[in-house]
């Protein structure tokens, strides 16, 4: 008699258990979202340990992609702009973007936290670069994919 039993190879709850390493742009601030993630167990980098606070947007959006650092932040221009549109594309990035501009540090921290899962599967399933936007009730949806890759 067989098992009906599926093994944990062909399991559908096989997914990523942490997100990919986090960088955390300069919009979202140093100290709040970054300690909250981080006691979730998350890798997180700051924007301002590694670059000046004036540093030009394509610049360490490449470097961030580079690294293999999913970036977390709350500019929804981005996918707009072409040079910051050309930097996602070369760096290959994997981009998270709170769409809600008007949360606090300790709400966006909650929304991100729900959200951990969520892009841990999706940075899994997607190969970068693209943009996804993470809802408030810390869904990920895709919202930019360069022309000629399939979302």
């Amino acid at each position: 008699m067989k098992s009906r039993k599926q093994s944990a190879a062909s399991s559908r709850s096989k997914r990523p258990s942490s997100p990919p390493p986090l960088f955390i742009d300069r919009s979202l601030g140093r100290h709040i979202i970054a300690t909250t993630l981080r006691a979730a167990g998350a890798e997180v980098h700051i924007h301002d340990d590694y670059f000046p606070q004036d540093a030009r947007d394509e610049d360490w959006l490449r470097a961030a992609g580079q690294r293999g650092w999913a970036v977390i932040t709350k500019d929804a221009k981005i996918r707009y702009r072409q040079t910051e549109q050309a930097a996602l594309i070369g760096g290959m990035v994997r981009a998270f973007v709170l769409t809600r501009g008007d949360l606090s540090a300790q709400e966006m921290a909650a929304i991100l936290l729900a959200a951990l899962p969520h892009i841990a599967a999706f940075a899994a399933r997607h190969e970068p670069p693209f943009i996804a936007r993470i809802t408030r009730a810390g869904r990920v949806q895709m919202i930019y994919r360069p022309k000629g890759q399939s979302i």
